[in-house]
Parts: structure tokens; sequence; C-alpha cells
């Protein structure tokens, strides 16, 4: 029990910090979005991973492209959800977004709670040399019965 309490005062903390780091970066333009199926998912009460399969569409070259990737997330996880879809707007410093430009490893903030149909949202930093910005326009839409709140680490490839 005292180290669930530890754990909400430091994502209390962290998550107002890496939900205003963007705002301090340079300009950045949105470039289109990422759109991610997930399967299946048991949250492991101090965390859990998924794997899922994405399509990058580009506003910016009418393009899309396909990857793979997992998402690991670390702090209160607990539940069971069926799958869903999550979205996110992509930025980047310029609007120069080829195949291959989004992989890498993304880390942020991330919460849900699913009571039947569930909402989330992740807001997640990286790619390549850190000028990936991924925002939840949208929000991850699950089933299932879940509660989570912590720090994810997404994976693109």
């Amino acid at each position: 029990m005292f180290s669930i309490r530890i754990l909400t005062v430091a994502c209390a903390f962290l998550i107002p910090q890496m939900l205003s780091a963007p705002a301090h970066a340079q300009q950045l333009f949105r470039v289109g979005g990422l759109t991610c199926s997930t399967g299946p998912r048991v949250g492991l009460v101090l965390g859990s991973r998924q794997e899922m399969q994405c399509v990058f569409l580009s506003t910016v070259a009418a393009r899309q492209y396909s990857y793979r990737g997992t998402i690991r997330r670390v702090g209160l996880d607990v539940g069971v959800t069926r799958g869903g879809t999550l979205f996110w707007g992509v930025f980047a410093r310029n609007s120069n977004i080829g195949r291959g430009t989004l992989r890498g490893s993304y880390v942020g903030a991330s919460g849900n709670v699913a009571i039947g149909l569930g909402l989330g949202a992740n807001v997640l930093v990286g790619g390549s040399r850190r000028t990936i910005t991924l925002q939840p326009l949208s929000v991850e839409g699950q089933i299932g019965l879940n509660l989570a709140l912590g720090i994810s680490n997404l994976v693109l490839r």
C-alpha cells in the first residue's frame, strides 16, 4: 500500500511536468495522425505490456505508413481490457516526414479508466532524436474493467 502511495505522488508530480514540456520546446507542426489497434491487455498492478498495429496518415504528403508497436506502462495498472484503438496527433519540428520517420522510442504520461466502455490519454515524446511529439487529439477507446495511471513507453518499429 505504501508503494502505491509513493507511486501516486510521483505520478501526480511527473505528469504535469511532462504535459507542459512540449509547450517549452521549439515550434512544432502537425504532420499527421497515428492510429493504433491493440489486443487484449491484463494490468499487472504495477505495469502492463501491449502489442499494437499502427498506421500513420500524413497530412503533408497524403501518404500512409504502417508500424508495429509495443507500449509498456509502469505505474498503477489494474484490470482487463479486450483491446481498442489509440489515436495521436503527430507533431514534428518540420514537415519532412517519410517512411520510418516515426520509428523509435517515446516516453510520457498516460492514464485511462474503463468500466465497460473506457477512455484514456497518452502524451508521448520521442522518435528520431526526440523530435516527434504524440498528443492525444482524440482518446484511447477500450472495452473492459481497468484503471491505469503512470508512465508509458511506446516503441514503434
